[in-house]
């Protein structure tokens, strides 16, 4: 009886090292720079910038309004849904408003990050980045150093093998 005590102590004490070890790992400075002010989660709600410690980002330019961005959406979507080990994306909407932010992502199902709409750090990512339309999907290592310009056209040509080509260029 003890040792079915102290496995399951143990299996208890594994479970949650390894479940919260993504969330202890601290954002690199080069991230920290990127996303300067508040992180939000696809509820408006303020998260932890360590959400995106360790993983590629994909800045992601886009809005309800434009229908090229509709349509490649539902592709990052499925991608991010599909690699989250690895892969997060942070939103930067060119919405009207808040409003119409928050319901273009729960429309979408995204369940990713966004920052607030038309906040500084959203205006100086796409001045960083020379953005000039949308939908544009811009891919950051975990340091905060830019992979590629082109993550729309990876993610929309080589869904199954983008991930690991931009992990190969860091």
């Amino acid at each position: 009886m003890k040792s079915l005590k102290l496995i399951t102590l143990l299996t208890t004490y594994l479970f949650f090292s390894v479940s919260t070890h993504a969330t202890d790992q601290e954002l690199s400075s080069g991230l920290k720079d990127l996303f300067e002010g508040p992180l939000l989660d696809s509820d408006g709600n303020e998260v932890s910038k360590n959400v995106l410690a360790g993983k590629t980002i994909g800045i992601y330019f886009s809005a309800h309004w434009c229908p090229p961005c509709r349509s490649f959406t539902p592709k990052l979507v499925n991608f991010r849904d599909t690699n989250t080990k690895d892969f997060e994306v942070v939103f930067i909407s060119s919405d009207r408003d808040t409003k119409a932010q928050m319901d273009y992502m729960k429309g979408s199902k995204m369940k990713w990050y966004t920052l607030p709409h038309r906040s500084e750090t959203a205006n100086k990512l796409s001045k960083k980045f020379e953005v000039r339309g949308i939908p544009s999907l811009v891919i950051v290592s975990e340091e905060g150093k830019t992979i590629t310009k082109n993550g729309r056209g990876d993610v929309s040509g080589n869904p199954k093998g983008a991930l690991n080509s931009w992990q190969k260029k860091i």
